[in-house]
């Protein structure tokens, strides 16, 4: 509760200080965001808050939640705040950090499994440049997720709600990393040695730490190329079970009229450690999810937005239901009704190879919904 306070002080603080700059996001909507910066300190002060409403056509009327797979936009026929935070963040020429305090369903969800102390942070980290003359970063502590071209700051994204490849793989990531980002503003290299896959608080019976990498080539502003990683464990030692995950995505023309992301994930993880008259079974489970997203500008202040997703993790290594495979399909409509107010409506449609949806009349194999969210950044 002493962090909700903190959070909602500096939220109340700023919103009535601050002044508006250019949000330099590449795949963001067509807002702005604002970053009060504190005279000769190296401080700025920055908000972010979503509100929404998401109705679930398919499920009972009595359903509080949307499916389990997800976790922003999940509360069902109320109004709601997806995510909101206050953040202050302080650099120098070798010096930077971050705080961002967070509250919303997105935290609710998201970070259930977190202790209770640390659920309320959206960032806390700390850096140093450990070059006079290389842009080359040193920096620990908790990170929203360099893996995908989506985050939880639904502004930042093309489309209103996440893909079904980004709500499964980590939002943010706690660790170490190093960061190389070369002279003429190309290529990121980047390598981290983190607490598992998105945790803050280790699992249970994991003692080692896992890794995760970055590779982005940005050839020109019209183009973005990226490939991330993960290997380690999100399970106990005792159960031997690895996984590699690996991140593919291609932005093309961000800024244009016209632009369209391609994203794939693909995963395997060593199935469990059994023996079988002396020796051990082996083989992987294999996931993986291919997406196309494309959006078209319709005037300075408004996008229209498509998305085709497919998900297969019939082993439930991931989501955690048997026999997972289901497309998405989504519609959206996003309008700036000021260089920081975004309004956004999208609909969406699941079709599952399965009934896994709730509805009235027991499980179904398609979900229907529509969700409206205004966001403000200050």
């Amino acid at each position: 509760m002493k962090l909700i306070f903190v959070a909602v002080s500096l939220l109340t603080v700023m919103s009535s200080t601050i002044a508006q700059t250019p949000d330099t996001t590449l795949v963001s909507a067509p807002t702005q965001a604002a970053t009060q910066v504190m005279p000769n300190s190296g401080l700025a002060l920055s908000g972010y808050v979503e509100a929404y409403y998401s109705h679930d056509f398919t499920a009972p009327k009595t359903a509080q939640e949307r499916s389990g797979f997800t976790y922003n936009h999940r509360r069902n026929r109320e109004v709601n705040i997806n995510l909101a935070f206050a953040k202050l963040a302080y650099t120098s020429e070798r010096v930077r950090g971050n705080l961002a305090l967070q509250v919303g369903t997105y935290a609710q969800y998201n970070y259930a499994a977190e202790q209770e102390l640390v659920k309320n942070i959206f960032e806390a980290n700390a850096g140093v440049k450990l070059s006079k003359t290389k842009d080359l970063w040193l920096d620990a502590g908790i990170f929203a997720s360099h893996i995908g071209f989506e985050s939880a700051i639904s502004k930042d994204c093309w489309t209103l709600s996440r893909s079904i490849l980004a709500e499964n793989s980590p939002y943010y990531l706690s660790g170490v990393k190093l960061t190389y980002t070369s002279a003429n503003g190309k290529w990121t290299v980047l390598g981290m040695a983190t607490n598992g896959w998105q945790h803050i608080k280790k699992v249970d019976g994991y003692g080692g730490m896992s890794f995760t990498s970055q590779v982005q080539y940005r050839p020109s502003d019209k183009l973005t190329l990226n490939w991330s990683s993960f290997l380690g464990s999100d399970l106990p030692d005792s159960l031997k079970q690895t996984r590699f995950f690996n991140n593919f995505y291609a932005i093309i023309n961000p800024q244009g009229r016209f632009g369209v992301i391609l994203g794939f994930d693909v995963g395997t993880e060593q199935k469990p450690f059994v023996r079988l008259a002396g020796e051990r079974i082996a083989g992987y489970y294999t996931w993986y999810s291919p997406v196309v997203i494309a959006r078209y500008k319709t005037s300075d202040k408004s996008y229209v937005n498509g998305r085709v997703e497919y998900y297969d993790d019939k082993n439930a290594v991931i989501i955690g239901i048997p026999g997972f495979q289901t497309t998405g399909y989504s519609l959206g409509y996003d309008y700036a009704i000021l260089p920081n107010a975004l309004f956004r409506v999208e609909g969406k449609v699941y079709s599952s190879q399965t009934p896994i949806f709730e509805s009235s009349n027991g499980l179904s194999r398609t979900n229907t919904s529509l969700t409206t969210s205004l966001a403000i950044s200050f």
